[in-house]
């Protein structure tokens, strides 16, 4: 069975992604810091028949990251790599001339240098599989400027670049970040709180994944909408 590391895993899009590949036959390895939520995925995930390993913890600890390697080498390997952990940098968000420093380290040690972190400590097994993927989840933010976006902008930008310069380095991979699009889920109610605007359950946007794992095109950003309208 092929087998799936997948951070921020026990809600959202993280779990509705998880909950796809279970049922088409994928081990799992799912993190997330929340350990109660993240245990009551693991077990439904489980009812699906898949192996799954749950380890709550945070990306950030670089300790977390290799124990979540060492369970997916348990389980086989590391064929996909899915880093959709994630922190704002400010809950609700703010301009930038009150977003604190710490607030941008945050996101930028969640967004950028845990994803970096945890490809390298994935590398190896990424490598030795046939179908070895990594999957970063993008934004909007990182390509357009939004008021009071700009610290989670800025990581996920960095996100996109880090994700870029690994596929040149590592053309045996495929190398996805994806933007999602918006969704109804818990970081962007914590970002806009204020917004109640009707948004899509993330799971409407698992199919675009699904795409991305089946026709395997070239490493690159690719947009949830446009693949689910047929089209880059």
């Amino acid at each position: 069975m092929p087998v799936a590391v997948i951070t921020g895993a026990s809600k959202g899009l993280g779990r509705a992604l998880a909950e796809a590949l279970a049922g088409r036959g994928w081990d799992l390895v799912l993190d997330a810091r929340g350990a109660r939520a993240l245990e009551e995925t693991a077990a439904a995930l489980a009812g699906l028949g898949a192996r799954v390993t749950a380890l709550p913890g945070d990306v950030t600890d670089a300790g977390h990251r290799a124990r979540l390697v060492a369970e997916a080498w348990r389980l086989g390997g590391v064929d996909l790599l899915v880093h959709n952990a994630s922190a704002l940098g400010a809950e609700p968000l703010v301009r930038l001339e009150e977003l604190a420093p710490d607030g941008l380290r945050r996101a930028l040690e969640v967004n950028v240098v845990a994803a970096l972190g945890l490809v390298q400590e994935a590398l190896p097994l990424l490598r030795a599989s046939a179908a070895g993927t990594v999957v970063v989840v993008s934004s909007d933010a990182a390509v357009e400027a939004y008021g009071s976006w700009g610290g989670y902008g800025a990581s996920k930008a960095a996100l996109d670049r880090l994700a870029a310069v690994l596929a040149v380095e590592e053309p045996g991979l495929r190398v996805w970040a994806v933007d999602p699009g918006d969704m109804a889920t818990d970081l962007y109610a914590a970002a806009v709180p204020d917004d109640d605007a009707p948004r899509p359950e993330p799971a409407r946007v698992v199919p675009a994944f699904l795409r991305l794992l089946e026709e395997r095109p070239a490493s690159g950003r690719y947009a949830a909408a446009a693949l689910s309208a047929g089209a880059r």
